[in-house]
């Protein structure tokens, strides 16, 4: 098993990046598929219409959310923690326990699908 940690330079306030994360609404604008969330812990969330599924653990208001995707029979930790500057937001990315076989997809996946998306909404 790996874990990655990359840091994105999103040009939004931490609670306007923190909605587009938690939003059910915002992640079907920005993902463009059907999403299942809401921001309470253990709940059983579905993205990009099934593609990523997993568990909501954590939230901390503008600040950090954490969950577990899932992969097969893998459980992986995810964490995203907004920092603020000036005119953006630095999102911190950790994503742990990620399939050997899996991790390059993966991480490319981050880059172009995930925060290639993200960055299409606030960097423009």
């Amino acid at each position: 098993m790996k874990s990655l940690k990359k840091y994105y330079k999103l040009y939004a306030s931490p609670a306007d990046v923190y909605n587009a994360l938690t939003n059910p609404v915002m992640l079907e604008i920005w993902t463009g598929e059907k999403a299942v969330f809401k921001a309470e812990p253990d709940f059983e969330f579905s993205l990009w219409d099934g593609e990523i599924v997993g568990r909501n653990v954590k939230f901390e208001m503008d600040k950090m959310i954490q969950q577990i995707w899932y992969f097969d029979n893998v459980e992986s930790l995810v964490t995203f923690k907004l920092h603020p500057d000036k005119k953006f937001t630095s999102v911190e990315l950790r994503h742990e326990n990620i399939p050997d076989e899996a991790f390059d997809n993966i991480s490319d996946g981050w880059d172009s699908d995930f925060f290639g998306s993200l960055e299409e909404l606030f960097n423009e």
